[in-house]
Parts: C-alpha cells; sequence; structure tokens
C-alpha cells in the first residue's frame, strides 16, 4: 500500500478506537479500501488448488448427484462412500470423546498451592467456564458437532473468538475455510500478515450495525449472482438475485502504518468487496499491549480471535491441513471409475444390442419384451438368426471387481476404518487380546488427531479466559451443572485476574476405547494392597470409565478432618496415662524387689517370718497400691475436666463465628 496523504497517532487511534475510520481523510480510506480487496485477492489466488480439492471433497462427501454423458448418455456415475464412512466414523469418535459430559473446562494451578486457594479458584473457573459454554453459549457445543464431520473433510476449520456487545456474551463461531481467507504460505495464524473474514450481511445486518454506530454510513453494493460461487461448485444452487441478495463484507484482520512512523500497526478493516468503501476501522491492540518509549515503539502485541482446528499438518508447510478429502480424494475416485465400468459393463451385458439386416423385416429401433410375450416377424426363423448380429460384450470383469476390492481395503486402511474399527467381528476365533491390539493400533492415527484437536481448545479456551477477565460482571451468579448435584454458585471478576492459574480442556488427550480405559483404571487397582493408592481417587475414575450416571452419588463422602486442638489434648492425656502406668510398673516392681530381700535377709538369719508380719508387709504394699491408684485417678479427673473445658471453648468460638456471618434481620437491613 503507498503512503497516506494524512496519518494519526497512536493517542488519536486509541481515543476513537470504536471506529478509526471517522477521523481518517476520504482519500486514505479509498487507498485503504482498495489496498485490502487487492490483498484479499491475491491470498485467495495462492489457495487456488487447495480450494478446488476441496471443492471436488465436497463433492464426494456429499454423494452430489452429477450426470454423466460418457460412455453413453446419463452412463452409470455412482460415488463410492468411502470418503463419506471415513467422516462419519472419525465424528462418532471424537466428538463423545471430546464432550463427554457437562464438565467441558478444567481449571490448572500454576505454582505452589500451600493453603489449597488456587485450586479452589481454579475449580469455579472450570465450572463458570463450563456452564458459559454449554448454557450462555447455547451453538457452541452443536458446531463443535458440525465441526467434527467436517473437519475429516476439509482438513481445517476455524473459531473466531469474541465478546458480543449485543448480547453481553462470549461468542466462538465455527467459520469454513471457504469465508475465511488466508495466504496458502502464512506459517501460522499468529504469524498471519492478513486474515479476511468474509461476512455475508443483509440488509437489516448492514441497516444495525450503522443505526448502533458500528459502521460509517457509506453506500453499500451488493454482489451479482452468477452461480460461480462455491455453494453452486459443491452442488448447491446459488442465492437468488433480489433483494434478499446478501453483501459480500471483508472484514480483514491486517497491519497498517496509520501514524507514519515504519511501523505497521494491527487494525480490522471493515470493507465492502463490490464498492471497496471502508465501514470501519479498529486497533486490534490496546495501550498496555504497547511496549516501547515515548518516542520510540518496539513492539505491539495485538489480539488475535482467530483459533486454527487442523486435521493432518501439510508437509508442504502451508496453513491449511490434509483432510480425508486431499488423502482419500484421489483414491475415491479411481473407486468410483472402477465400480461405474462394472455397473457399465452389466447395463451391456444385460441390454444387448446390435445389427440388424435391412433383409429382416423388423422395426429397427429399442425392442420391450413383457415376461411371456411373443412378436411376430414377416421372416422365417432361420432367416432371422442370421439377420441379427449382437454386439460381442462380456460380464462384467472379475479383475476389475478384484481391483475394487483392493482399492477400497486400501481406502480403508488409510482412514483406520476397518472392521474392527467399525464394530464388526472379523472372525469367530479371533482372540480378544489380539482384537485389542489391533484397535489400539488403530486408535493410533486418532489419537495423534484428538492431540492436535485437544491443543486448539486450550487456545480457544484462554481466549474466552481473556475475555472473562475483561468483560465479566464483578459478581455473577452460575448453576454448577453436576448430574444430580445442581446447585447455584457464585464466581467474581478476581478470580480470573491472576496469572497463578489457566485452563484446559477436560477432556483426556489421549483417547481411548471404553474397554481400554476400563483396563487401565482395572490395572490401578492391583496398587490398592500397597496402600499407595488414593482409595477414593480411584473409585472415582473406575466410575467415570465404566460411564455411570449421577458418579457423584455414588461417591462416599470424605471423613471429616479432626479438629487439631482436640487430637492435641488426646495426645497429651496419652502422654499423662503412660507415665502413670510407668509410675505403677515402678512401683510394684519395687514391692517385690523389697519382698525378696526381706525374704532373703530372713532365710540368712535361720529364723522364719510370723504370719503377722507377713500381713503386715502385705497391708503396706497395699496401702501403696491404693496411693498411687488414687493419684491415677486424680490426674485422670484433672484431664478430663480440662478436655470439657476445651470442647466449650470451642463450642463458644464456633457460635460466635456463625452469628458474624449469619447477621439477623435488624443487624443486616437497610440503614
Amino acid at each position: 500500500m503507498k503512503d497516506l496523504e494524512q496519518y494519526v497517532t497512536i493517542e488519536e487511534v486509541l481515543d476513537n478506537a470504536e471506529n478509526v475510520a471517522e477521523i481518517l481523510d476520504e482519500r486514505d480510506l479509498a487507498t485503504i479500501g482498495k489496498w485490502v480487496v487487492e490483498g484479499y485477492d491475491t491470498d485467495r489466488a495462492s489457495r487456488a488448488g487447495w480450494e478446488k480439492n476441496n471443492e471436488d471433497a465436497m463433492k464426494l462427501a456429499l454423494q452430489v448427484v452429477e450426470d454423466k454423458n460418457t460412455p453413453w448418455p446419463n452412463a452409470s456415475n455412482v460415488k463410492f462412500p468411502l470418503l463419506t464412512t471415513a467422516a462419519l466414523q472419525f465424528s462418532s469418535r471424537a466428538y463423545p470423546a471430546l464432550i463427554s459430559n457437562n464438565n467441558i473446562v478444567k481449571g490448572r494451578v500454576i505454582g505452589n498451592d500451600p493453603d489449597g486457594s488456587k485450586q479452589e479458584r481454579a475449580l469455579r473457573i472450570g465450572k463458570h467456564m463450563s456452564y458459559q459454554l454449554i448454557e450462555q453459549m447455547e451453538d457452541w457445543e452443536e458446531e463443535m458437532d458440525k465441526m467434527c464431520l467436517a473437519l475429516p473433510i476439509l482438513g481445517c476449520l476455524f473459531k473466531k473468538t469474541y465478546f458480543d456487545t449485543t448480547k453481553n456474551i462470549n461468542v466462538s463461531e465455527v467459520i469454513y475455510p471457504w469465508d475465511l481467507v488466508v495466504n496458502y504460505w502464512t506459517p501460522s495464524m499468529d504469524k498471519a500478515v492478513r486474515i479476511t473474514h468474509v461476512l455475508q450481511l443483509s440488509d437489516n445486518d448492514v441497516y444495525e450495525r450503522v443505526a448502533s454506530g458500528l459502521y460509517s454510513d457509506m453506500p453499500l453494493k451488493k454482489a451479482d449472482v452468477d452461480g460461480t460461487d462455491s455453494e453452486s461448485d459443491r452442488g448447491i444452487d446459488p442465492p437468488n438475485d433480489d433483494d434478499t441478495t446478501p453483501y459480500n463484507i471483508l472484514e480483514q484482520h491486517c497491519l497498517i502504518d496509520l501514524d507514519g512512523d515504519g511501523y505497521k500497526e494491527p487494525y480490522i478493516v471493515t470493507v465492502d468487496e463490490e464498492s471497496e468503501v471502508v465501514c470501519r476501522i479498529v486497533p486490534r491492540f490496546k495501550a498496555e499491549s504497547i511496549e516501547g518509549d515515548e518516542e520510540t515503539i518496539y513492539r505491539i502485541n495485538a489480539i488475535n480471535y482467530f483459533t486454527k482446528f487442523g486435521f493432518i499438518p501439510s508437509p508442504d508447510g502451508s496453513i491449511y491441513d490434509l483432510g480425508f478429502g486431499t488423502l482419500l480424494g484421489p483414491m475415491n475416485d479411481t473407486i468410483n471409475t472402477v465400480l461405474n465400468q462394472l455397473i457399465d459393463a452389466g447395463t451391456m451385458s444385460n441390454l444387448q444390442s446390435g445389427f440388424i439386416s435391412k433383409g429382416v423385416k423388423v422395426r429397427a429401433g429399442t425392442q420391450a419384451f413383457k415376461p411371456g410375450e411373443w412378436k411376430q416377424v414377416n421372416v422365417i426363423g432361420d432367416d432371422l438368426r442370421k439377420g441379427i448380429v449382437p454386439l460381442p460384450t462380456r460380464e462384467p470383469s472379475n479383475v476389475l471387481f478384484q481391483l475394487l476390492g483392493t482399492m477400497v481395503e486400501a481406502g480403508n486402511k488409510l482412514s483406520s476404518v476397518t472392521e474392527m474399527m467399525t464394530g464388526e467381528i472379523p472372525g469367530q476365533n479371533t482372540k480378544a487380546t489380539v482384537a485389542m491390539a489391533a484397535i489400539e493400533q488403530g486408535h493410533k492415527v486418532f489419537n495423534a488427531i484428538y492431540k492436535r484437536i485437544y491443543r486448539s481448545l486450550k487456545k480457544e479456551f484462554r481466549k474466552l479466559y481473556d475475555l472473562n477477565k475483561e468483560y465479566l460482571p464483578l459478581e455473577e451468579y452460575f448453576t454448577i451443572l453436576d448430574p444430580g448435584q445442581e446447585r447455584a454458585a457464585k464466581i467474581t471478576q478476581t478470580d480470573y485476574q491472576a496469572d497463578d492459574t489457566d485452563v484446559i480442556p477436560y477432556a483426556d488427550p489421549n483417547i481411548a476405547t471404553e474397554v481400554q480405559r476400563l483396563k487401565r483404571v482395572e490395572a490401578l487397582g492391583n496398587l490398592l494392597k500397597l496402600g499407595t493408592i488414593n482409595i477414593q481417587e480411584f473409585t472415582k475414575r473406575y466410575i467415570e470409565a465404566t460411564e455411570q450416571p449421577s458418579p457423584e452419588l455414588l461417591m462416599q463422602p470424605n471423613p471429616p478432618q479432626p479438629n487439631p486442638e482436640i487430637e492435641k489434648l488426646k495426645a497429651e492425656m496419652g502422654i499423662k496415662q503412660r507415665e502413670l502406668d510407668l509410675l505403677e510398673a515402678k512401683q510394684l516392681d519395687e514391692q517385690v524387689r523389697a519382698w525378696k530381700k526381706l525374704e532373703l535377709e530372713a532365710s540368712l538369719a535361720g529364723s522364719k517370718i510370723s504370719k503377722e508380719e507377713v500381713d503386715g508387709i502385705v497391708a503396706l504394699a497395699n496401702a501403696k497400691n491404693l496411693q498411687s491408684k488414687q493419684l491415677m485417678d486424680v490426674i485422670q479427673k484433672e484431664n478430663e475436666q480440662r478436655f470439657e473445658r476445651n470442647e466449650a471453648d470451642r463450642a463458644r468460638r464456633e457460635g460466635l463465628a456463625e452469628q458474624s456471618n449469619n447477621p439477623s434481620p435488624s443487624e443486616g437491613g437497610e440503614g
């Protein structure tokens, strides 16, 4: 783009961020509009071959009926559903695996979390964002279903994530690649110089945008409908050329140097494709995203609204990934050719044709016979047999039939659509371990694709996280969607402000079959006897692997945590009890030793102890035992009284805390 005649400063851009076009010169706007349309045409031309391949792929997937006039008019043109089956198989696995329940987003803690506050905030964020996707963004799950079906055909789709100011909700809509144009050789969405989103806007759509001040009030021009649009290429009738014909509006996310400092700033420029009129220009950056000093800008971190969902990366480095439409397209065409040749050969064999001699007095043309019908001719049978020469036709070729089976088998292997992967039993003698190993190997291709979708979902959820950080109300109440435990919860904007939490998809990036998931959990059960596995977590995973409804209702609640003060008091009482036991054992031991000493002295003196002396010694020992027991009872009673006093103090503190959290109506009312 050539230099503009009038430049504006970054401060002026940020002050007029709602529509910078209002402060630009008309000649500069015309220059920008022309430059945007030229850039769009250049980017679309760079991917012309890719568009043609995907148009053909959509015809195969949609089973579009087309006329074929070779080798004769209306010849067989059957399309074998190889691509359609592969797309349906992938969609049937991917959609329930990625969205298996109402828990779609999971909060993740970054860094240490000694008191558990980060984990609690991460749980609230995960529950709240899952609620947003399921309840507030009502089309999100439906469009994910569509994406899982279209992605294996086209190879890549896009999502545009933004905040809708008219509805006050986040929006993350699926955009098909023919409506989002990026240069074919762009390495990634973050490094794209231009991204053009083609919008089809009706008269009312344009009026609403102009009336709300979103677009400048400029004359627009509708595109001519000539039947050459991509809809016609996919076998769909183009829109009617009448009052309902939409405008082709180009919303281009590009780089323009509006301040004349040599550094191109990121903007969103909205242009009418036909008239090249600029409707709107808004910056894709904020003041805090500018890096530099007062004189020089070093870098501007642009806001990226688009997320690419890829299937299989393109080996040539293109931003457009490969799908089954590109990989299976040529093979599907070969299968169609062989299949139609077999059908045409059968048609020629069943409906014979040939030559009739002029001497045979039979009307030329098509002769139709009903079952049991005989027609009269003015010629004898022998002359009739000699005068009719059928064309030499053959039955459908067995070689072509074998070739058809080989091509179909090769296509199924490429798309991982085998008998066991589609639920069919290959043979009664197949061992379970062999079948499980084959299924696991068949899932390798799908697991790699699931991981790519998982990475893209992380990027999409982080964009939604940033939108909540900016646009979420200070407090918002939402419903936790756990089955059987639906309840209200509260989220605050401050939960999204901290940098110590992140969000990731709840789904497992290593998708496996239900049997494989159950086997993995059962393998953990062997460690339970070692005492190194959390029983509650193991039970939870086992219930989830068996896909039981309302798993939370089956889980036993965690036992209440003991009061640390009570535990400390119990420990002290245990120490006192052990001390008393030792004291008693020591006193008994001393009595035994005294008795033996007295007995030894009596033996050495050669005299015997009288009964009265023995009774006196026993009475003395009993007196000492009674004294020790009384001492132990006193200490035990003191410990019990101390325990009761601590319990009373704790109950009193809890009562005061409850009163402070739940004030009476007179204390918490107005005034």
